[in-house]
């Protein structure tokens, strides 16, 4: 619900966005169709139940933190599939996030000719340490990225071609090296892996204001953290810690209180000086 309306408080042109809902298939539609509508009476939107998140269960393998492991954060390999085909392109956004800008500026990211996706990309941490020592012996394996500039990018924020991802058959792509993942394992990280053995190397750049991720700490611990350098259009709780868990236990750090005007349940919250 924050992250909604940020993104239309901040449009110049809110009427014109249609949001796309993923549930999981357990989740009570009607209760969450009724939600939004109470809350946003002229919101555009269409859900659909992540109906194949058994299938997805399957391939999934156990990561470094249990939360990662839900069938819903899979979801993003499926949106071609899920979305009807005359939705041609989408702004994916995690729900842990608010926007302190227009989304139409980041929706009119350039792709160029045949790019599938945008992100910010983040050449300076190491890309290495996402995969397995198993992973990087393998030159049959470790050769995927032959001739890539292969950088790390968060998978939370991306500008997404679905017509050129049908075209191309990269949910097929994501899935045969989560099945590799099954019988050896390549990677730790839960569902982003995939995306960077698929498209890492192959992106258009994103200003890195558009995702100031991290901000929920690493996954183990959730510790606080600042923001990064430079200009800020999007507020990204990333990691274990979560703003609306840390303000309700009355423990938030700093930089939840830019998440807290967004938070339409209005939780009291202190924090220390």
């Amino acid at each position: 619900m924050a992250a909604i309306l940020s993104v239309l408080q901040h449009s110049s042109c809110p009427e014109n966005i249609q949001f796309h809902f993923v549930t999981s298939s357990s989740a009570d539609s009607d209760s969450l169709r009724s939600a939004l509508s109470g809350s946003f009476p002229y919101l555009k939107f269409q859900i659909y139940p992540f109906s194949d998140d058994s299938v997805v269960a399957g391939l999934i393998s156990t990561s470094i933190r249990s939360a990662l492991d839900c069938p819903l954060n899979y979801a993003r390999n499926y949106l071609a599939e899920l979305l009807p085909t005359t939705v041609r392109r989408v702004v994916y956004l995690d729900s842990d996030l608010v926007l302190v800008d227009d989304i139409a500026k980041l929706a009119a990211t350039p792709l160029g000719d045949d790019t599938v996706l945008a992100a910010p990309e983040y050449c300076n941490a190491n890309f290495t340490s996402y995969f397995t020592p198993s992973f990087w012996s393998n030159p049959s394996l470790s050769m995927t990225f032959a001739g890539r500039e292969a950088c790390y990018f968060n998978t939370g924020v991306m500008v997404m071609d679905l017509e050129r991802w049908r075209v191309g058959g990269y949910t097929a792509k994501i899935i045969e090296w989560m099945e590799l993942q099954k019988r050896m394992r390549i990677y730790e990280l839960g569902s982003l892996p995939p995306f960077l053995l698929v498209f890492a190397g192959n992106i258009a750049p994103v200003d890195h204001r558009w995702n100031q991720h991290g901000l929920g700490g690493d996954n183990f611990r959730g510790l606080c953290r600042d923001l990064h350098p430079g200009p800020v259009s999007l507020l990204h709780w990333s990691g274990k810690g979560k703003p609306w868990a840390r303000l309700d236990a009355n423990r938030p750090c700093p930089l939840d209180a830019l998440w807290a005007p967004y938070d339409l349940l209005q939780t009291p919250f202190v924090l220390e000086s």
